[in-house]
């Protein structure tokens, strides 16, 4: 009857603690043979630490007394090799319901433990990285603002002071000043933005539908200038970060407004489906559409496919998306077809 549970080690105990049988998987974690171990007390299991803190003795006297006592934690193989246990020791019961050994079950969860303390110092890094990530939005939002405004200020009192005499040429120059500054700000407030996605949110119920109803409000003067018919029904209600969610819903939107082609109203076609756990949410139009070789570059941040003069913006829309979806647990990806449209795809747990 032992040998046929695998994965635990499974020892009988007489009243004093000393081992009366195993099974074969006992003889693999432990790594002794049955001759070796019959009639030793279950302690040679144990480090010297546990052993001086009388942990055997212990359990013992816990299972004696409650009938059963659980414990994790570092046990001893022949050889002295550590390995991480779930032991479980059971009272067993003679006529008069008096105890007269134990069942001792032991699960090896070393490998479980490693990813544990893995997880654990990858969360350890992750916090110092989102430290140091604060501080970057500290200086990025002082440091860096502070001379830009700087600029921006002593721009405007020179034309104050001097606007009689500008030529043309001069004016043209301030002009020049006026967008670099106001291009660097925007930059800088998107990648601001860009670091504080997700941070101090808490997640809640989201109704997609309500969501996209009040975008469509939202950016009503844009829809009707461009004269876009979007679509959508029957979107679902996902777990998530309602304000960075609205982000991504409308940043995606605004794409599609913004790259449309000439002369050609566009249309949104909004669908989600569900899969493996996931809402496979695609946003589709029939834009400009994008080249093949561009179709990863999109969501990096600050990363321009077209001239400023032709389409306004920063480079950071898409990359914000992508930090939005993962944030979420999912992933995103575009699908298109150069002068066709495109379709963005993106994923949600359900």
């Amino acid at each position: 009857m032992l040998e046929v549970i695998d994965d635990y080690a499974i020892l009988f105990l007489d009243r004093h603690g000393n081992v009366e049988n195993w099974n074969k998987e006992a003889e693999k974690i432990k790594g002794y043979a049955a001759e070796e171990i019959i009639g030793q007390n279950f302690s040679v299991f144990y480090n010297e630490e546990s052993r001086r803190n009388k942990l055997p003795e212990l359990l013992i006297e816990e299972a004696r007394l409650r009938g059963r006592a659980q414990h994790e934690g570092w046990r001893l193989r022949k050889g002295g090799e550590l390995f991480w246990a779930f032991v479980t020791i059971s009272a067993i019961y003679g006529d008069k319901n008096e105890v007269v050994g134990y069942s001792k079950f032991i699960r090896d969860l070393t490998a479980k433990r490693h990813l544990e303390k893995t997880t654990e110092e990858y969360a350890r890094e992750l916090e110092i990285k989102n430290k140091e990530l604060e501080q970057f939005v500290y200086i990025a939002s002082h440091d860096l603002q502070e001379p830009l405004l700087t600029v921006k200020n002593f721009v405007e009192l020179f034309k104050d002071e001097y606007k009689d005499v500008f030529d043309d040429n001069a004016r043209l120059y301030l002009q020049f000043i006026d967008r670099s500054t106001e291009r660097m700000r925007n930059l800088i407030k998107g990648l601001l933005d860009y670091a504080r996605l997700g941070g101090q949110q808490v997640k809640t119920l989201v109704d997609c539908n309500t969501l996209m109803d009040s975008l469509q409000n939202d950016l009503f003067s844009s829809i009707t200038a461009a004269g876009a018919k979007i679509t959508y029904e029957g979107l679902p209600i996902v777990y998530g970060f309602e304000t960075a969610l609205r982000q991504l819903f409308q940043n995606l939107l605004s794409n599609s407004l913004k790259f449309k082609k000439p002369n050609v109203l566009p249309q949104i076609d909004i669908s989600v489906v569900a899969h493996d756990n996931f809402w496979h949410f695609e946003f589709k139009d029939n834009g400009i559409g994008i080249e093949e070789r561009y179709k990863e570059k999109v969501f990096v941040m600050f990363q321009r496919l077209h001239n400023v003069a032709d389409y306004e913006g920063y480079g950071i829309g898409l990359s914000h998306c992508k930090k939005i979806v993962e944030l979420h647990g999912g992933r995103i990806f575009v699908e298109s077809i150069l002068n066709e449209g495109s379709t963005f795809s993106f994923t949600l747990r359900v």
